[in-house]
């Protein structure tokens, strides 16, 4: 897939369900704040793993194609696209973390919040505590490893411990700063009555 067709078809979609979720939860300002921090924590640590994962050789992203971007470093501007500019200077598909950031990370935390303080859905913010890591690994292992349909070639056979660990690391850092941004808010305080 080229970054192009991603920012133009998916990017769109991801926001419309990011701001139906926001509109269907109705979640306080507050908590629709922690949970974009806690998600923006889930998509930079999710590029720092892959950027680490690229210089040390495990995994590498194969796309093509850019976004017409200009960048003035020196005089005149030199005019570079997205995808260049990734391959050049982040080797990273910058477009590509607003999954991580609004629907992993953002929504996710949200509905667990939500699902949180009822006796009849705790159950289900637990499944998606434990299920949202372990499903990101098997899809990426699945994707990447096993079929070879990812837009990810993994390079090493380090690439899958390091891939299960990233998805921890990442979903949980995201959780704790979400949580302690909201633990005041009552979903996370107290059980309500069903």
């Amino acid at each position: 897939m080229e970054i192009s067709a991603f920012v133009a078809l998916v990017v769109p979609f991801i926001i419309i369900v990011y701001l139906a979720v926001l509109l269907f939860l109705q979640a306080p300002r507050t908590v629709v704040l922690a949970s974009l921090l806690g998600g923006l924590v889930t998509g930079l640590l999710n590029a720092l793993f892959d950027l680490t994962a690229y210089y040390a050789h495990w995994w590498h992203y194969t796309l093509d194609g850019g976004i017409p971007l200009q960048l003035c470093l020196s005089d005149p501007c030199k005019h570079y696209t997205l995808g260049t500019l990734n391959a050049v200077i982040l080797h990273l598909p910058l477009p590509f973390y607003i999954t991580p950031i609004l629907i992993y990370g953002s929504t996710v935390y949200l509905l667990i919040w939500r699902f949180w303080g009822s006796h009849r859905s705790h159950w289900l913010a637990l499944l998606l505590l434990v299920g949202v890591p372990i499903f990101g690994a098997l899809r990426d292992i699945y994707g990447s490893a096993l079929t070879h349909t990812s837009y990810v070639t993994w390079d090493s056979i380090v690439a899958w411990p390091f891939d299960v660990l990233m998805w921890v690391v990442m979903f949980y850092s995201g959780f704790f700063v979400f949580r302690r941004l909201s633990a005041s808010l009552p979903s996370f305080r107290t059980q309500n009555p069903a």
